[in-house]
């Protein structure tokens, strides 16, 4: 099986890793073999090492996540995404052109999961800002302000403009534009180390399906779809 993280940085107390799509970062009640967390452990094991994911992305999310190398380190950084002192983004391809270049998308959620336990809706922020739009679809940057389960998803589906790809909360059949997957990547990640005290900034391009699908629609490009 071919190795489906890239390692953006490590050190003795963490990594952070750039992840493809299509992997859980844990395993689900189906108790999958194969997760991000198994594979890193299993090329770690050889160095006597341990990896704690601090966050999670879902399992067609691709970017970048963070790992610690002790239950130490993974609480330290666990309570800065508690205390909103995690700055992350995301690059997402949603369905339509939204009116406003920019914004703050608010309200009250719950995920698919909340809803069968019978769970409250909890208040959810998003910044967003149009970075190009097409026909039938546009790029967004997205910062998630707080962190809701599935909060860019819902919150853009509730908008009426369902990132492309989105099977959980939308039907692809009833979209014109069309992805294989959720075009949603995590570019963006801005924490402090928790040994080191310094800020850790990283930033990442589009993974290679994300990245072709747009080359093809710049080709046709024409002058109403412009840069933001």
């Amino acid at each position: 099986m071919n190795i489906p993280y890239t390692i953006v940085f490590e050190d003795e107390h963490l990594i952070v890793l750039n992840k493809i799509a299509k992997l859980l970062v844990q395993p689900s009640p189906k108790k999958e073999k194969y997760t991000l967390t198994s594979l890193l452990n299993d090329e770690l094991g050889e160095k006597k090492q341990k990896a704690l994911p601090c966050h999670r992305l879902d399992r067609e999310t691709t970017g970048l996540i963070i790992y610690a190398k002790s239950a130490h380190i993974q609480s330290l950084i666990s309570n800065q995404f508690r205390e909103r002192s995690v700055e992350k983004k995301y690059i997402a391809f949603v369905q339509g052109r939204l009116k406003r270049p920019k914004g703050i998308l608010k309200g009250s959620i719950i995920d698919s999961e909340g809803k069968r336990y019978r769970e409250k809706a909890k208040p959810a922020h998003s910044g967003y800002r149009v970075r190009r739009q097409y026909r039938n679809f546009c790029v967004l940057e997205l910062i998630p302000l707080t962190g809701r389960t599935n909060q860019l998803r819902i919150q853009l589906k509730g908008i009426g403009h369902p990132i492309l790809g989105e099977r959980k909360y939308a039907y692809g059949r009833d979209f014109p534009v069309k992805f294989r997957r959720l075009a949603l990547h995590a570019f963006y990640l801005r924490f402090y180390h928790p040994v080191t005290h310094k800020f850790l900034r990283f930033e990442i391009d589009l993974p290679e399906d994300m990245a072709k699908f747009l080359e093809k629609y710049n080709k046709v490009t024409t002058y109403r779809e412009k840069r933001i």
